[in-house]
Parts: structure tokens; sequence; C-alpha cells
């Protein structure tokens, strides 16, 4: 079951990889605000057709132009697609309207929300959701406008659902934000019961359930604010912290001095410091020293780094690479690290070339970026490591997969630690074996699947004398499988195709690369 439902996740991961993270989530807001827009026009909800598309207008101006001029001060890329999705966040936080000052309070949050964007950041990374702080400024403020959160509607609600879940299968946050909710839901329904009770009202939990659900904001703020990457810390464990936090502020406001209440996105914000708090020694920025064809198509870079930085073998990083006109897809990318911790300051990150006839706009910034060039690491993340203990391990790679193996071997090797592991290594072609130096110097057993026989294998490797790799030829090659924890690393579509191989392991964790 678990196996079945891996693949199924992984396949949907890999259709929805094909769409920048920034352009899903604005088609996703986008067609919710249409969905709004109708119905307003049905009169199903309460905001008018002429006050959603005026404040949303204003919105988009105001966060456009300050996102323009402040990156052209920067001398960065401006990218139409963020200031959307702010602007639309914010139109359905804030109470729309066609009043003078409701207009200017929505033009100020969203100058604020623009410009915390580049004030309150560090290295690359948001410290406060920007919606939610320009949100909160001008509620608490009074100026024109406020937090009316009337996106938690009941007519809105499955709409906000399905939407929200497609973001979360892309950025994989779908557990964390589940933890939110649950928390959230069960604070909102003590509270409520709390409420009636000290008012002498029967409680009807079923009603405060409803209640919960369908006329709060919960599902939106999960789904498309607490989600977000560059305010979420880097471990899981963290995130459902996190999570947990904002749940209970949101479920139950605290009411502050009697003018106002920690709820929804002032929630939202405490959670964001204590998600820095867990994050702030994860930006770096790193020096290019080298770069090297390890195999025809995969290179790898080898950087050293500026200043602290901390990750566990089996994590990666977000590479920030600026440059003129970027497409769709940005100037972020993941990278799982090659260099294992030990071998710090250098660090090192492989890629494949992938279409040299279409490249993205990043890959040729990033093919173009000299020895000397200085990059920025906006974060590490990850729960693709190692458990403890001595439980024996299958590693699966597939193709430029094996690279957080790399890491995880080579820290083995560095620490003097023996650990009973067997390496499955699927490329297409011989030449494609990227690492065997380093992988061969470790004293892991490596099952290499390809069509043809490699050359000069090292004594502990063998050829899977051209299998394809099924769950019949894995015990064929790993008759103790049911003994081992197995961790699988490559593309999404590759990982679905695997993973019922897998389904007699003591344990699976799949290591994604989506939207590269």
């Amino acid at each position: 079951m678990l196996t079945a439902f891996t693949a199924m996740r992984q396949r949907v991961l890999a259709l929805l990889g094909a769409i920048s993270m920034y352009r899903l989530v604005l088609f996703s807001l986008l067609s919710l605000a249409v969905i709004a827009l109708i119905l307003s026009f049905s009169g199903l909800i309460s905001p008018q057709p002429l006050a959603l598309i005026a404040s949303f207008a204003v919105l988009a101006v105001a966060i456009s132009a300050v996102d323009a001029v402040t990156q052209r001060l920067l001398h960065l890329p401006w990218r139409i697609e963020s200031s959307l999705v702010t602007s639309l966040i914010l139109l359905f936080v804030l109470q729309p309207g066609l009043e003078p000052a409701q207009l200017g309070g929505l033009a100020l949050a969203g100058a604020l929300a623009a410009a915390s964007k580049y004030v309150i950041a560090w290295r690359g990374r948001h410290i406060l959701n920007p919606a939610a702080l320009g949100a909160a400024v001008v509620t608490i403020a009074g100026l024109g406008t406020f937090s009316a959160w009337w996106v938690g509607t009941p007519m809105l609600t499955i709409p906000v659902a399905v939407l929200g879940l497609i973001v979360l299968w892309r950025t994989e946050k779908v557990r964390i934000v589940l933890v939110f909710l649950v928390v959230a839901i069960a604070v909102s329904v003590i509270r409520q019961s709390a409420l009636a009770q000290q008012n002498g009202l029967d409680v009807d939990v079923l009603q405060s359930l409803s209640f919960a659900v369908l006329q709060s904001p919960f599902l939106f703020l999960g789904a498309f604010m607490l989600s977000e990457p560059l305010t979420l810390p880097p471990r899981r464990w963290q995130q459902f912290s996190v999570a947990a936090l904002v749940g209970v502020l949101a479920g139950w406001p605290i009411m502050i001095g009697g003018l106002f209440t920690l709820g929804q996105e002032r929630a939202l914000l405490i959670g964001n410091l204590l998600a820095f708090a867990f994050a702030l020694r994860g930006s770096v920025r790193l020096t290019l020293e080298r770069r090297d064809f390890i195999t025809p198509t995969v290179q790898e870079l080898t950087f050293r780094a500026k200043g602290k930085l901390a990750f566990l073998p089996g994590q990666y990083l977000e590479l920030d690479v600026p440059h003129r006109r970027p497409d769709a897809r940005g100037t972020r990318r993941e990278f799982s690290i090659v260099s294992a911790p030990g071998d710090l300051p250098t660090l090192r990150i492989a890629y494949k070339n992938g279409d040299q006839k279409h490249p993205s706009s990043y890959k040729r910034a990033l093919a173009a970026a000299e020895p000397g060039a200085t990059l920025a690491v906006t974060g590490t993340w990850g729960d693709f490591l190692l458990p403890r203990g001595d439980i024996p391990v299958l590693m699966v790679a597939a193709g430029i997969g094996v690279t957080p193996f790399v890491s995880q071997l080579r820290q083995l090797q560095l620490a003097g630690q023996h650990r009973d592991v067997v390496l499955v290594y699927v490329v297409s072609d011989p030449a494609e074996l990227a690492f065997r130096e380093e992988l061969a110097a470790t004293d892991a057993r490596v099952v290499v699947f390809s069509r043809e026989e490699p050359a000069a294998l090292p004594s502990h490797w063998t050829w899977a004398q051209g299998a394809r790799l099924d769950a019949g030829t894995l015990e064929q090659y790993v008759p103790d499988i049911a003994s081992r924890h197995a961790f699988i690393s490559g593309p999404p579509r590759l990982i679905a195709d695997l993973a019922p191989a897998l389904q007699k392991a003591h344990g699976l964790t799949t290591d994604a690369f989506a939207g590269y």
C-alpha cells in the first residue's frame, strides 16, 4: 500500500514538476480569483465584482511598481509572477472596496508587502511572509482596510482545497499543512466549546467543526501562505513545529492589550520568526572555483563557502543565480550536495545538462558563470538522511540521483564509520557512471544496472548483466532487502517506476528532483 502510494505520488510530482513553482501558484490563485469573481456576480459571496476587480488592480499596480523599482536599483531581474502572487494573496486576505480610503489602504498594504521582500530579508531569505506583513500592518494601524479573510467561506472551500492540494503536492508540503490544519481546527473547536460553556450555551461539536472547516481561512492560510518555501525552516521536524505553533495561534487568537488579536496572518508572522531562528545559519555565499564534466552530460561545480554553512549528508541546497530576463522558472534551483560536511569549506554540486536545444535561462546563466563568480545559497533543506543506528541500507540511484549518496558515503568514510550499504546504480549508458572513483573508495557494494557492460569495474562492483531493474532482479542482487531501509533518488517518474520493486524493504525514503 505504501509503495503504491509512493509511486502514484511521484507520477503526479513528475507531471507538476514541468511547471515552475511560482507559475503553478500563480495559475492556482488566478483560477481561484476567477471562481470568486463568478460567485460574486452570482451573489453567492459577499465582495462585489467591481470591488474585487478594482482591489486587484490597485494591489497589482502597487506591488509591481515597488518590485520593479527596487529590483532595478538592486540590479535584480523583475519577476512578474512573484508580484502577481503577492497581489492575489492580499486580495483574498484584505477587505476589497471601492472607496478612496479603502483603495489607498490596499495600495499601502501591497507596497509594504513588496518592500519587505528586500528590507526584511536575510541573505536572500524572507524573514516574514510579505503578504502577511502588509495585511497585519494596515489592519493594526487601521489604514483604510483590514484583514477580512473573506476567502474563508463555504462556497470557496472546495476550490481552495483542490487548488491548494495541487500546490502542496508540487512543493511536497502536504504533511506540513495537514499538521497545521489538524491543530488549528482542533484548537478552534475547543475554543468555541469553551466560549459556549462560558456563556451558558449548549456545546455543539459538529457545528463548531463545520465552522472551523468551512467558514475559516485555515485552508487558504495553510496552502498558499504557510507553505511558502522561503519562510520555512530546513528540517521536517522544524517545519512541523512551525505548523503546530501557527495552528495553535490561528485556532485560538490571543487578545493583545484589548486592541487586536494574534490571529491568522499575525499567527503566521510569529511562526515565521520561529522558522527564521531555525534557519538562521543556512544562508551563505559560494565562490565558484572550478567546473568539470564528470560524464558526457553531467557537470560538477566546486565552490568555496564564504561564511559558516551547516548541512547534513543527503541534504540539498537552493542556489540563486541572478540573470537578465529569467524565464518563468526563475533564478533559483535545488541541488543535492555532492560533498560531505567534512569537506567544508569546499562544497560541490552536480547537474545534468538536460535539453541543450532549449535550455532554461537558469541553465544558461549557470553555464556562463566563470571561476570567481559569487552565488548565493538561500538555505539547505531535506530529510533524506541515513537512519541512526546500524540498520543496513539499500541505496537506489537513477542517473544524477546518485549525488546525495556520494555525500553520505563520503562522510562515513571521512568519519571512519563502517555501515552495511548496497548501492544499486541505474544508468542508461556506462559512460554516465558518475563519481566512480569516490564510490569505489568506499566499502559500499555497488550493483550497476546498464544496457551495456561498463569497463574495468572495481572488485566489489557487480554488473547486472544488462537486466532491467524490477522486483525480481532486485531480490536476486539484494536478497536481504527485507532487512534494509531503502533510499531511492532520481527523477519522479523513475522513482514511480522503481518504487514497486522496493515493496519488501524494511522502510522506504524517496528523494525526487522536480522542476529543473
